[in-house]
């Protein structure tokens, strides 16, 4: 992890390029120094050690590629598919025409239109969409990358219809099937330990669009983070992981919606001919739109909202690649996959927009060659978790922390939750890591009866479960991962350091203000 920072903070070495030296060392650091450190089995010959190794390689580029790689390139297809087509200015000229304030479209972008995007599909759409769209209305690469990684943050958490918090209650449950009652409550802690963090980063992200309309970013901030908030804890509580992300995005995009209406109208050009010519009909709106609004038709049938459809897509045509040695067995549904799905919703509204299928696999393939840089950076990161994780790496990590830092542990937790999603880009991976330290640690300190954290009543265990992807979520903004998808976005390729050193000070403030949320809730 020092490596990596050191390869592309000090030496400002392009992504792929420290990710693929990274995983070397990591890959020799496991052979000869996990075991003689007794952080793997033993005893283990070196046939053995170098099977783990090669084993959990294997496994960190079959999770790579399916399906993560294959959601990043769907996503950026789909974007490209309306530069093909000449939709994008559509879609740029109406989200111009809604507003004269640079600061409440890129709000809507990141925040309600990104996390919209991360509950459907998570794994880095919200990342990528947001901010291609946001390069072609002008904006500065540089500028783009960042806010659309500070507003890929909250959402992560119950990103892709719920799956990290749900994984994340499922690792702790009796028999690994956590109750709909543990995963509402888990849900519900969340959102209270991230509350200060819907206010203050939509007020950054608006700050960083226009530094001097204070007084606006403030009301602005407060009037779309506490409608989020509210609305997302509701959500949790008594609908459980899926829908959080989804229903409080739709909540935040209505609210900045009516700040416009009620607070923008004199902004607004009066311009009888500018005003005509951003006027579109339904026809027109429909065709621009159709690639996102078919994305999101797929999305939602098939995931958890519509169960008997994401039941017989879960079990049908899924392949299992068994992983000798380190004992796992890789699972990839063919048909289930948000990969799937965006690929649908892409080629069909390319289809609406004009597109022949000939030219939208010319557009495919284009997209592919220009992400040769970023299936390096993904699948070596990957691999990288893989390897540190079954040679004892991780955990020896999570338990020096717990060892350091006793009864103040509750400060570090979302810490080591952070580091997870740092090291292998996703908030579930993360969550499959810790969850289980994350509820050892809560016995250890005693924390195994009922409680009230904020006026809320519930399980001390669950409190400081949450904890783990509450920490998860803000290392979402720096891992090198979620960094690699922003700058495929951006065309940005080779600058992954610098924007990691300029998202660095935002996920610090993050990761601190969960901490002390945790610890002072408990």
């Amino acid at each position: 992890i020092v490596l990596l920072f050191v390869l592309m903070l000090g030496f400002k070495m392009a992504g792929h390029k420290s990710a693929l030296i990274t995983l070397i060392v990591t890959i020799l650091l496991a052979l000869f120094a996990s075991p003689r450190l007794g952080m793997v089995p033993s005893p283990l010959d070196g046939e053995s050690i170098a099977g783990v190794v090669w084993w959990s390689v294997v496994e960190g580029v079959l999770k790579a590629i399916f399906p993560i790689l294959i959601i990043i390139l769907m996503a950026i297809y789909s974007y490209n598919i309306l530069v093909e087509s000449k939709q994008i200015e559509v879609v740029k000229s109406q989200f111009t025409s809604f507003t004269d304030d640079k600061g409440v479209l890129v709000l809507m972008l990141v925040w309600g239109f990104g996390g919209l995007l991360e509950g459907m599909a998570g794994f880095g759409t919200a990342v990528a969409i947001p901010a291609a769209i946001l390069i072609g209305l002008g904006f500065k690469p540089m500028f783009s990358a960042l806010v659309a990684l500070i507003g890929n943050t909250v959402a992560t958490g119950f990103g892709a219809v719920g799956v990290p918090v749900t994984t994340l209650c499922n690792e702790v449950a009796p028999g690994g099937a956590a109750s709909a009652e543990a995963i509402c409550e888990t849900s519900a802690f969340a959102v209270l330990q991230l509350s200060p963090l819907f206010v203050i980063l939509p007020f950054i992200i608006l700050t960083l669009t226009d530094k001097k309309a204070v007084v606006k970013n403030i009301c602005l901030a407060l009037w779309t983070g506490i409608i989020s908030v509210v609305v997302q804890y509701l959500c949790a509580k008594h609908l459980g992981a899926e829908t959080p992300a989804i229903i409080g995005s739709v909540a935040a995009i209505v609210a900045i919606i009516i700040y416009e209406k009620v607070f923008g109208k004199k902004k607004q050009t009066a311009d009888a001919t500018k005003t005509a010519a951003k006027h579109y009909t339904m026809g027109e709106t429909f065709r621009a739109w159709s690639v996102y609004l078919f994305i999101l038709i797929f999305i939602l049938v098939s995931g958890a909202l519509c169960p008997p459809v994401n039941q017989f897509l879960k079990s049908h045509l899924v392949s299992e690649v068994p992983l000798p040695v380190i004992g796992t067995t890789f699972k990839f549904g063919w048909i289930s996959n948000a990969g799937l799905m965006l690929f649908l919703g892409a080629t069909i509204g390319g289809l609406i927009q004009g597109l022949s299928l000939g030219r939208l696999m010319k557009v495919l393939a284009r997209t592919v060659v220009n992400l040769s840089k970023t299936v390096i950076t993904i699948v070596s990161l990957i691999s990288l978790a893989s390897v540190m994780n079954y040679c004892g790496m991780i955990a020896a990590i999570a338990a020096g922390l717990v060892a350091i830092t006793g009864p103040l542990y509750p400060i570090f937790a979302p810490l080591v939750g952070a580091i997870g999603t740092f090291v292998t880009g996703s908030d579930t991976s993360s969550n499959i890591l810790f969850a289980k330290l994350q509820a050892n640690v809560a016995g250890q300190l005693g924390m195994t009866g009922d409680g009230t954290f904020f006026g809320v009543n519930g399980s001390e265990t669950n409190w400081l479960v949450a904890a783990n992807t509450t920490g998860a979520t803000g290392g979402k903004m720096i891992s090198p991962q979620s960094i690699a998808i922003a700058t495929a976005s951006c065309d940005m390729q080779g600058k992954d350091g610098e924007i990691m050193l300029k998202a660095i000070p935002y996920a610090v403030i993050y990761i601190v203000l969960g901490g002390l949320m945790v610890y002072f809730g408990c």
